[in-house]
């Protein structure tokens, strides 16, 4: 039936096609009309007028033909055709020669392909009209448009696939979940080709389509994520509008049902039983218990608490945020005697609730922990935890000082035995009884040498050392007055000749290394040996102090320079104990104003009448002495150095001696002679040897040009070597006489080598003869270090021979 169609619609569409092609072919004949000229009419061209032979629109060609014969497009055709042949159609543009192909007579136009409206809906051609004979155009060039005809050849297709969507659970019916959409590549211009309509082809149960805009919504509103939390819905889209015989696609969506918080927590037991040892510190975690929740994510978020009284005072419960579970630690110390089972109501409950479902019911749960306590050995306790205790300074050794007390914690009620912790109290002070926990002291007190005393007492069971308990116990020493006071200072004092009476000598004060608890009271008075005493007098102040005044009228240090004075000072007791002080009294010389100028006591003067500006400037002046004497010594020593240098021509050099054989070119180096040279005056020897050179030996000649050849150690037959002997005499003998220089000269010797070296010398001091015919040439092939030597010896010859010559 299908096929029965399509050849149908083949049909109406040739028939469509050859009614239009007729009606333009009427159409044109129409306006144009015989007998108005033939288009190629020079005078019509002439008189500007076109002449209109042929009108051409638009030709259809139907798409996908599949026919064996060439599919018939059309036919150009010029009303001067009088059918002879003699006019040539063409064509020109899309396709032309290719896919359409023209019969040069008829005009008659083919498709030879088959064409894809899809790919390409419509050709531009050009049609050409021309005379056979001279190919001139008979009419104007027209372009026409071939348009491929469509067919519903294509079925609609899901192009953004696939589809993912997400609704939550118990939504409303009619919730919107998201929106599909097919496209169909036929055109949407012409028939019904390419309107789509949508359809639920699986999961219409529970989902629906919008026909016409493809949004899918809810048809139930109990979709339960806990019961299936995904749905595959297939949704087709079918052309011609859903008509019979349109085309269909189909695709896949896949539906997500998320979660909301419609269940709430539930414990799977209604009781859960831990242990924990009574020793177990506050902190301890004693188990976990979690409340399960069917939801997902922040929904099954939990808070947990405990509700009875007893529990949130010995326990605490905290949420473990990465597993949801209920943490219980010990929240106060646990005890066994006391209580050995505790139970704890704990609630579970949703963080966060959705008020849309309180409805359906309430969002927590409760369970009940019982926590059992172990019982387990336990140290001693003290009791009660008192830390401090008091004993006089002044009890005798194996007194009380106070009683501490331990028991046993635990049901068994063992024997406590007590002991002081000796790295407390090393030097044994204090003692304890094993038994009964008093505390005596070992040894005598004193207060003012330790006035507290921190010790650790221990306490421990009977049949078991190892459960220790330690207690800190400070035990403060109680004063008793048994040190007299003392004055405070050795104290000294001056008084003036010409002091009048009552004046003010001294204040002093006392100290008592006693501290009673009503604080210190002294009493000042002159010692029974002073009661002659008609000099001075002592005034108590009442406020710990007294002062020293003058009795009569002026002193004289020649009779008597030093006044002691004995003074007895009492404290308050209980017993009152006093001491006796003694304050040195000088008489001193003073000016107008009552300054002291001048005592006995040289020390004392200083430290009275000198101020420190004095003393820096007395400092001064002595250091400015000094360094005058250091600089005259400096500049003395200076001349005497330069007179030195200049009358004996002091020169510091090097007398290095050799002994050994020698390190050949390197010797050279050793000791430069040239310094001792030339301070040697070698007038004579110029007068000596007669001159020789320019000059002749007259004053112009230099004496370094002279003995130039010195180093070369050619010993000249008419030179006198004792000249060196004689000046290094001569100056040992002045450094000898002179002390004050330092001894920078010394001596440099050179001694045969020996003649017992299987090696010739070769040294120069022996070549006494200048006219040596020996050749040192070969001395140039020893290597680089007699380079110097054969340089030396090369150069001497070469002079020579410059000479003679």
């Amino acid at each position: 039936m299908a096929k029965g169609l399509q050849g149908f619609l083949w049909t109406a569409l040739l028939l469509f096609c050859t009614i239009q092609e007729l009606g333009s072919w009427a159409m044109h004949t129409a306006v144009e009309g015989p007998g108005l000229g033939q288009p190629g009419d020079p005078a019509l061209l002439a008189s500007g007028r076109v002449k209109r032979g042929w009108v051409w629109n638009q030709f259809f060609v139907v798409e996908e033909y599949t026919g064996t014969e060439p599919l018939y497009v059309g036919k150009i055709h010029s009303d001067s055709d009088e059918g002879d042949g003699s006019i040539k159609y063409t064509i020109s543009g899309e396709g032309a020669g290719t896919i359409f192909l023209i019969d040069e007579i008829t005009g008659d136009i083919h498709a030879t392909e088959r064409l894809d409206r899809e790919q390409k809906t419509f050709y531009t051609l050009r049609a050409q009209a021309r005379d056979r004979q001279t190919d001139q155009l008979l009419e104007p060039e027209s372009e026409f448009i071939i348009k491929v005809q469509d067919i519903n050849d294509s079925e609609p297709r899901f192009l953004e696939g696939p589809y993912i969507g997400s609704v939550a659970e118990l939504s409303p019916i009619g919730t919107s979940v998201m929106q599909v959409m097919a496209s169909d590549a036929d055109d949407p211009t012409y028939g019904s080709s390419a309107r789509v309509v949508y359809s639920v082809l699986e999961g219409e149960q529970h989902f629906t389509v919008d026909s016409k805009t493809g949004v899918i919504r809810t048809a139930v509103a109990d979709l339960d994520r806990e019961t299936q939390d995904r749905y595959e819905v297939v949704i087709r889209a079918t052309d011609m509008a859903g008509q019979l015989g349109g085309l269909s696609g189909s695709t896949t969506v896949t539906i997500v049902v998320t979660d909301v918080n419609d269940n709430p927590p539930r414990f799977p037991q209604k009781m859960y039983q831990f242990s924990i040892v009574e020793t177990a510190p506050v902190g301890t975690a004693i188990g976990r218990v979690k409340a399960e929740d069917s939801d997902v994510g922040e929904n099954t978020d939990m808070t947990y608490q405990v509700k009875d009284e007893e529990g949130v005072e010995m326990f605490k419960v905290t949420t473990d945020s990465n597993t949801q579970e209920a943490v219980i630690t010990v929240q106060k110390p646990l005890d066994y005697e006391s209580k050995k089972v505790h139970t704890v109501v704990v609630e579970a409950l949703n963080k966060f609730v959705d008020p849309r479902f309180v409805d359906l019911g309430t969002f927590r749960d409760q369970t009940i922990v019982r926590v059992s306590v172990l019982d387990v050995d336990e140290p001693p306790e003290f009791r009660p935890p008192s830390n401090l205790m008091e004993v006089q300074e002044d009890a005798h050794v194996g007194s009380v000082v106070g009683v501490v007390t331990a028991l046993d914690p635990d049901t068994a009620n063992h024997p406590v035995r007590y002991a002081i912790d000796r790295s407390t109290d090393a030097e044994r002070i204090f003692d304890i009884d094993a038994k009964t926990g008093a505390i005596v002291t070992g040894k005598v007190l004193d207060r003012e040498t330790a006035g507290w005393h921190n010790i650790t007492v221990l306490a421990m069971e009977a049949d078991n050392h190892s459960q220790v308990s330690r207690a800190s116990l400070r035990i403060r020493i109680l004063d008793v007055n048994d040190n007299p006071p003392e004055l405070a200072t050795p104290y000294e004092a001056a008084v003036c000749e010409d002091a009048k009476p009552g004046q003010l000598i001294q204040t002093i004060s006392v100290v008592d290394r006693d501290e009673p608890q009503s604080g210190h009271r002294f009493y000042f008075t002159l010692a029974p040996e002073a009661t002659n005493n008609h000099h001075f007098s002592l005034l108590d102040i009442q406020d710990n102090t007294a002062a020293v005044h003058t009795q009569r009228v002026g002193f004289n240090r020649q009779e008597q320079d030093v006044y002691l004075l004995p003074i007895l000072v009492v404290d308050s007791g209980p017993p009152a104990l006093s001491s006796t002080g003694t304050l040195t009294i000088r008489v001193c010389g003073c000016d107008s104003n009552g300054a002291i100028q001048s005592c006995n006591s040289t020390a004392y003067i200083v430290s009275a009448t000198l101020s420190p500006g004095a003393l820096i400037a007395l400092l001064v002046c002595a250091l400015i002495l000094v360094v005058l004497v250091l600089l005259i010594l400096t500049l003395k020593r200076h001349h005497k150095s330069h007179l030195t240098s200049e009358d004996d021509e002091d020169m510091r050099d090097n007398v290095i001696k050799y002994n050994d054989e020698g390190g050949g070119e390197q010797d050279t180096e050793a000791y430069d002679m040239s310094a001792l040279r030339s301070l040697y005056d070698f007038s004579e020897i110029k007068g000596g040897d007669g001159g020789g050179g320019p000059g002749e030996g007259g004053p112009s000649r230099n004496p370094a040009s002279e003995l130039h050849a010195l180093p070369q150690w050619v010993q000249s037959p008419d030179l006198d070597f004792s000249v060196f002997r004689d000046y290094i005499c001569r100056k040992v003998e002045q450094a000898d006489e002179d002390l004050s220089v330092p001894p920078y000269d010394s001596f440099q010797t050179y001694a045969f080598e020996g003649s017992d070296s299987p090696v010739p010398s070769l040294s120069s001091i022996n070549t006494w003869s200048s006219g040596s015919e020996q050749d040192f040439s070969y001395l140039g092939g020893w290597g680089p270090r007699f380079r110097q030597l054969a340089a030396l010896y090369a150069g001497r010859r070469g002079e020579e021979d410059s000479e003679e010559s």
